[in-house]
This record gives structure tokens, C-alpha cells and sequence, in this order.
């Protein structure tokens, strides 16, 4: 197996500065909040709301059965494969001044600095996105940040675990960073209604063809396990804490940890 734990959906959201309000009182209480603190990344889960949790785990299952799995197959046969990678291009390089954003918050100077230069051959030697020639040209990988990880750097406390209808695992600090993320992208103060849109719809193109692409693995976690809110948690929480700086090691049992260890696992909402 590879160290990196596997990943569950992560979806790029824009535009909504109503939570603004909102969202900063959040904020602020929950780097004011008292928990339990030993290393994050070791700890047992802290999931005081479980049974309501489970009860959106339910409604997301059957949101995912019902309507996006169907959507994503017809989806991915309807598009031809080079446009769907366009599209997720597009999406991807809309997302990045919003990671710019995030980095500067963390005095991230370096990674402003590698996204920011992505921004722009991308934007304008590919044609706004639709092509990629900064990896072509060697330069780093995008930083794929948000505000959950901002607030993880400023001190803010993990919280307890939350699933949230149609978005999934998260935790208390990474939903008040989600609510951040609604509006830290310059992009929706640039662009006027309904181009400010365009962001939103690429966005969800890109998660509709990852979940088609990688449906044997997600249909797995999801239908196939005993039971899919445990093995959905501990992934989520395990590649969450891994991302945020913390170690392969976990107290939870891998449910791949039965592979050959020579066994390639991939990710299925790696960029």
C-alpha cells in the first residue's frame, strides 16, 4: 500500500457571501472552543454526534444511488473523455485564486507565489484553463488548499466529526471552513451574475466525472462495506490529518489493510 491515505469527494464551492456573518462568528468560536487535544493526528475519533450523523450518512447514500451515481454514468458517456478533461482543467484552475487567498492567510508565501504563476500561464497560455501547460513546463502542483487547512495553521482545534448533507465527512473546523471558502474566492466579486456561475457548473462536471471514473472504489466504501459510515469516517479523517501535516500512523484499521502491500490503491479525487 502506499502511505497516502485514500480519499473521499472533495468539491471546490463558489460564490454565497450571505454566510459572511455568519461564517466569521464561527470562526471565532471555534478557535475559542475547548477540546480535546492531544496530536490529531493519532487520537481516537471524536464523533459526539453520531447518530445524527449517521442519519445524513443514510440521506447521502441514497442521494449518491438515486441521483448523482446515475448522473455521473450518463454524464461520462455522453462527453467524450477530452472534453471531461478539460472541463476538470477549468475547474481546477478556478479554484486557484481562491487557494492563493488561503495561502497568503498562512503565510504561505512560497505556495502563493507557485499557484499564482500557475494561475497565469495557465489562464493565459491555456487558454483560461482548458489547458495545462504549467506542468508541461515542470512547474509545481497547484496547493489544493481551503480555509479548513488556513484555520488548522492559525490553531484552530479540530472539533468533532460532522457528515453534511450531499457534501459528506468533514469536521467541525473544515465546515466553518467551507462556509469561508463560499466567498474568498476573488472570482465571485470579479465576475458578474450569472458568469460568476460558470465556476459552480465546472465544478460540479469535474466531481461528476471523478465519481464515474472511480465508481468501483466509491461504490465499495459505500454499498459494499459493512458499514459504510465507520470505513467513510476513518478514510476521510485518516487522508484529512495526513494532508494537514500529520503522520501515515492511525488508530484506526485500514480498510484496505488486507491488500498485498505491493497492491496500487489509487486516488480517486487526486487532481
Amino acid at each position: 500500500m502506499t502511505d497516502k491515505p485514500l480519499q473521499l469527494p472533495s468539491f471546490h464551492i463558489s460564490s454565497g457571501s450571505a454566510l459572511r456573518v455568519i461564517a466569521l462568528t464561527g470562526v471565532v468560536a471555534l478557535s475559542a472552543c475547548a477540546r480535546p487535544d492531544p496530536s490529531e493526528a493519532t487520537r481516537d475519533v471524536f464523533d459526539p454526534y453520531e447518530l445524527q450523523n449517521r442519519g445524513v450518512h443514510e440521506f447521502n447514500r441514497g442521494f449518491d444511488r438515486s441521483l448523482v451515481r446515475p448522473v455521473a454514468k450518463g454524464y461520462s458517456a455522453a462527453i467524450p473523455d477530452d472534453i471531461e478533461t478539460v472541463i476538470g482543467r477549468f475547474s481546477t484552475n478556478l479554484s486557484l485564486p481562491s487557494d492563493i487567498v488561503n495561502n497568503v492567510l498562512q503565510l504561505n508565501m512560497r505556495g502563493a507565489f507557485q499557484d499564482t504563476a500557475r494561475l497565469v500561464v495557465n489562464t493565459t497560455f491555456g487558454l483560461g484553463g482548458l489547458f495545462d501547460p504549467a506542468s508541461e513546463m515542470g512547474m509545481a502542483a497547484g496547493t489544493n488548499t481551503d480555509f479548513g487547512e488556513t484555520l488548522h495553521v492559525w490553531g484552530a482545534r479540530e472539533g468533532a466529526y460532522v457528515e453534511l448533507p450531499v457534501l459528506g465527512p468533514s469536521t467541525e473546523r473544515d465546515t466553518w471552513g467551507i462556509a469561508v471558502d463560499l466567498f474568498t474566492n476573488p472570482l465571485s466579486y470579479i465576475l458578474e451574475s450569472p458568469a460568476n456561475l460558470v465556476g459552480t457548473g465546472a465544478g460540479v462536471a469535474a466531481g461528476l466525472s471523478k465519481r464515474e471514473k472511480f465508481s468501483e472504489t466509491i461504490d465499495a466504501i459505500l454499498y459494499e462495506s459493512a458499514d459504510s459510515y465507520a470505513q467513510s469516517r476513518s478514510i476521510f479523517l485518516q487522508n484529512r490529518r495526513f494532508k494537514l501535516g500529520g503522520t501515515a500512523d492511525s488508530v484506526y484499521d485500514d480498510p484496505y489493510g488486507s491488500l498485498e502491500p505491493s497492491t496500487p490503491l489509487e486516488d480517486p479525487y487526486a487532481e
